[in-house]
Formats: C-alpha cells, structure tokens, sequence
C-alpha cells in the first residue's frame, strides 16, 4: 500500500508555528505547537539541541569523518600498495570499485530509511564500512583490496544520505543550515589532514596501517549512535520494489562503468561502450515504467514534479561536473606545466578547501539567523562561474598565484551553494519521502563527479596530442609528437627530454587542460540559471511528526516524556470529534518528542 502523507493539507514549508493553546513552558521544551491533524501529522516546536541532540551530532560527525578521511588519507600510499600487492595496470579500480558501489547503493539506502527507519540502517552501513577498512588492511592480492574497496563503498552509500537525512529528522529546515555547514567541514578537514596523515603514517608505519588507523574513531561513532540516538518513527509497511532495484542497479553499473571506462580501456565509439550504454538505457526506461504502476516505488517519480526538487538535483549535477573536473586536474596542471613539487601542487587546493569550509559555517549561521537563502545560491553560484572562467584564463608560464586565487573563488561559491540545495530540498519535500529525497540528491553529486571526471578528463585526451604536436620545434624527434603529461609528471623521464621538448609538452599540456577549464565554464553558468528558477519557500521552524506510532521499527524519541498534559488531550479529542468515520483515532500511548526538541 503507499505509504501515509505525513504532512498536514498545508503546504509544510509555510505551516504555522503559532502555538495553539499551548503554555509557553510546553512550548519552550519543544514540545506540540499543534495539535494532530487528520492524517495524524502535527509539528514539534524546536528550541536547540539538547544534551543528548548534540552527542548525536557528535556521532554523525564522527561516522562521516571516518568515512571521508578513509578516502583521503590513502591517496599518498597507493604508489607503495601497488608495488606490494601488483595491480599498476588496474590502478583505477582500487577508486572505481568503492565509486561504483556507493552510487548504485545510495538511493536503494535512502528508500529503505524511509519505510524501517534511520538507526539500524545507519549502524549497519557503518559497521560494514568498518569491515570493508579491516579487510583492506589485511588485504594479501591487489584485487582482494578492490573486493575490500567494494565492501567500503557499501558501506559509504548508507553513511552519506542517512547523515544528511537524520539531521533532517532531529533538526527544523530554519535551523538546520549552520548544522549542515558543521557537517561540511568534515570533509574539507578530511581532505586537507587526510593526504598529510597518509604520508607520515606510510613512511613510518606502512601502509596497512592507515587503514587501521581510522577504526578507533569509527568504534567510538557506533557506540555514539547506539547510546544515545532515539528517533521518533513510524514504520510505513510497504511490499519492496523489487523490480525497481532490479532494473536500477544494472542501469546505473553499466552506464557508471561505461562512463569510467571510455576513452581510457575503450574508445567512446568501442561496441562495448556503445552497448553499455544502449541497456543502461533500456534499463532506465524499464525503471521509469515500473515507477510509474508500483505501489511504494523505489525512486517516488511524483516527488520530481516539484521544481524545487528537480531543479535542486538538477543543479547539484552541474556543479559537482564543475568542482570535480578541476579538483582533478588543478595538481596536474600545476606540476605539469608549471614544474612545481608535488607537495606544493597539493597545497594549492588548501585555500579552495578552507574557503569551502569556512564559507559553508558562516553561511549556515545566516540562513538559520535571517531565514533565506536562495540570495546566497545565487551570488554562490555567480562566483563558480567567474572562478572557473579565471581558471580558463591561466597559461602555463603563469605563478601558481594565477591557480591559487580562481580556486578561492570557486571555494568560496561552493561554501555558498553545496549545502543550501540539500536545504531547499529537505524543506520540499514530506518527512515520509526526506530520506530517498536526500539520497537522490546525493546520488546526483556522486553521478556528476563520475560523469565530469571521465568526460572532461577525455576532452583532455583527445585534444593533447595535437596541442604537444604543435608547440614542438622544428626539426625535433617525430617520436617525441606521440609523448604525453606523463613526461613532465616523473621528474626522471623530464630529465632525459631536451629541454626545447619539455617546454613543448609543458605548453600542451596547459592548453589541453585550459580547454577543460573552458569548457567547464557553461556547466557552471548553467547550474546558475537552473538556481535562478528555484522558489524560495519559507523554511519550517517545526518537525514533522505523524501518530499513532507503531511498535515495529519505533524507539522513543531523545528526551521523551511520558504522558500528554491536558490541552494536548482536548486537542486530540477535538479532531477525533470532526474526523470522517474509519480515521484511524487510535489514541497514542506516550508524548514523543524528536533529538534536540529540548534545549539543554
């Protein structure tokens, strides 16, 4: 059966927050500022975080850490794992397997949050992520470090939406900016400590340690969770969808597959590149017609007709095509044409890193203070796009300042806008669907980064031979027209090369990179117009709750209270009073309050 709306008839986003009848010591501990409609949904007032709200976004914060510096803080290793183990032809898969295997799971996570609940999901995910760090650590064989990798990624494509999606659940649209900016630099910290970390641990301990390094954390998190999260659910029994996972996941394998391996092991125009994509395709449409009949769908199609939704992912996509395919090749333009170290290649993206993270934490402050945002997507938005046309500019013979101050300027348009879609898609959409609607969304950025890497990264490709052809002196080797970036990145193969051959390859190089920079530029411009069309709603000051509460899948909520006091009764018995006959007027048995709906 589908699943029961659990919003009142009025649109969430500008429900009241008046209290109705209430005393104002009921409200101030969160408790109801209305009473249940007739679908049983009724708001929870928030007035912060308390003891045991905090401790749980301590939790969060942990889980994500764990997961993201995991990431991170192997990258410096990968050189001596691939000598121990083998695998140099391979080397992708030791990144594509955990990839490939968190986008496919995502938005299967995401459903299931919403019809069994948060906790246990969110727990699993972090305990298999954990297995997959241990078994990585072990690992005696290079491909049993992909199975690791894999096992890794199951467990990331749990942990990411549900983060994003508890915060929704224990904090209101209004307040909820300057949590998710907190969350946020969880990741730039992890990308600035994590590479750091790696290197020092591998030259002094190796690198099986690393993986090990990062388990006391993830422990610590799991006993978090456990201890002190009470989320207020109620269970949405509902026949799985089945043929929707069934159609999804071969969908998304192949054209993710497809997408990482053209224009590296095959061409673009390669039959098996083609046909990948044909049955991704087929597949996707076979997905959609499912969507459309089944009862509870896996991916609620209804839910994209919101065009703040729709237009949310949409622009999610283009950015992270956008942030990606310069991450990726910001460090290789720099040693490669401007011959600096690898290290200082690195600390190049420290300001774009810092940038994002600060910029998100102030921005969270002013949402939640001010209650707008779409003021900040746009100047967000507007500087992505003049950040990345100033990296279209650089050439070769340029400082590392020309890279250094575009990157801030894109760190600080991300800070501004990464965060505030997942908002204005939380703030749309119904408690009953926030947690496939954040995973779409999540999905949306892991789909983009994928896309963006493999696509910009075949541009670079396919325009270099001609750009290092063209910068060759008259009279050089005609052997030296087939070399490549790999030339000037090995400090070894640069010391053989003539110099007059060096700066040729260093020049096309830059040009072959510009050429993605450049093209970069109308993404971003066009997620900037998609931004442009997003309706600010009013951000919900309240949480969304539904009665009666079931006993499958529900635990009491953070800092419940037995009991109803009186005015709460008389407005339960009123809508009991006018509800058409067969409403479910089952009476609840204990007043719930969400994480944080009491101030410390």
């Amino acid at each position: 059966m589908p699943s029961t709306p659990s919003t009142p008839p009025t649109d969430p986003a500008t429900a009241s927050t008046a209290p109705t009848g209430k005393s104002d010591a009921a409200a101030s501990r969160g408790r109801r500022s209305s009473g249940p409609d007739r679908t049983g949904s009724y708001d929870v007032e928030f007035t912060g975080l308390d003891r045991d709200g905090k401790l749980v976004f301590a939790g969060l914060m942990l889980g994500m850490f764990v997961a993201s510096v995991s990431q991170t803080i192997v990258g410096p290793a990968m050189p001596r794992i691939v000598a121990d183990l083998g695998g140099l032809d391979y080397y992708n898969w030791v990144i594509t397997a955990a990839m490939l295997v968190s986008a496919v799971v995502v938005p299967i996570a995401g459903k299931l949050s919403d019809m069994y609940g948060r906790k246990g999901l969110y727990l699993a995910g972090l305990g298999i992520f954990m297995t997959g760090t241990i078994l990585a650590g072990l690992s005696g064989g290079f491909w049993f470090l992909v199975f690791a990798r894999a096992v890794q990624g199951l467990g990331m494509g749990i942990l990411m939406p549900l983060s994003q999606t508890i915060i929704g659940d224990i904090i209101p649209p209004r307040q909820r900016g300057k949590y998710q900016g907190l969350m946020g630099t969880v990741f730039a910290v992890s990308s600035v400590a994590g590479p750091l970390v790696g290197g020092t641990v591998t030259d002094n301990f190796g690198w099986r340690s690393l993986f090990f390094l990062t388990l006391p954390l993830g422990i610590l998190a799991f006993a978090f969770i456990v201890r002190f999260m009470r989320l207020d659910f109620t269970a949405q029994p509902a026949r799985i969808d089945v043929w929707g996972m069934a159609t999804l996941t071969p969908a998304l394998v192949l054209g993710l597959l497809a997408t990482t391996w053209a224009g590296s092991t095959y061409a673009w125009t390669s039959p098996v590149i083609l046909g990948m994509f044909a049955a991704s395709i087929v597949l996707l449409v076979a997905f959609v017609l499912i969507e459309l009949k089944v009862e509870s769908p896996l991916v609620p199609l209804s839910m994209l007709r919101d065009p703040v939704v729709a237009l949310s992912i949409a622009a999610s996509f283009l950015i992270s095509v956008a942030m990606f395919g310069a991450i990726v090749y910001i460090p290789v333009y720099a040693q490669g044409a401007m011959g600096v170290s690898a290290t200082d290649s690195g600390a190049i993206l420290i300001p774009h890193t810092l940038s994002m993270m600060l910029v998100g934490i102030v921005i969270g402050l002013l949402v939640s203070r001010f209650g707008r945002y779409k003021a900040f997507m746009l100047t967000g938005g507007l500087l992505l796009v003049v950040g990345y046309g100033a990296l279209a500019m650089v050439r070769f013979d340029d400082t590392p300042w020309h890279l250094v101050i575009p990157m801030l300027v894109t760190g600080i348009g991300l800070g501004m806008t990464v965060q505030l879609y997942t908002l204005a898609v939380q703030n749309a959409v119904p408690q009953s669907e926030l947690g496939i609607a954040t995973a779409s969304l999540q999905f949306a950025r892991n789909l983009g980064s994928t896309v963006g890497t493999a696509v910009l990264g075949a541009l670079m490709s396919a325009s270099m031979a001609g750009s290092i052809a063209s910068h060759l002196p008259d009279g050089a080797d005609a052997a030296a027209a087939d070399l490549d970036a790999s030339s000037v990145l090995d400090p070894s193969a640069l010391a053989d090369l003539p110099p007059a051959v060096a700066d040729a390859i260093r020049e096309g190089l830059a040009e072959a990179i510009s050429t993605v920079f450049i093209a970069i530029v109308p993404v971003a411009a066009l997620a900037l117009l998609l931004t442009i069309f997003i309706a600010e709603r009013p951000l919900r000051t309240t949480l969304q709750k539904r009665e009666p509460r079931t006993t499958t899948g529900s635990v009491p909520a953070i800092g419940a209270e037995d009991g109803w006091d009186e005015n709460e009764r008389q407005e339960l018995d009123a809508v009991r009073s006018s509800a058409p006959t067969g409403t479910n007027a089952s009476e609840p048995t204990r007043d719930t309050e969400t994480a944080g709906s009491r101030q410390a």
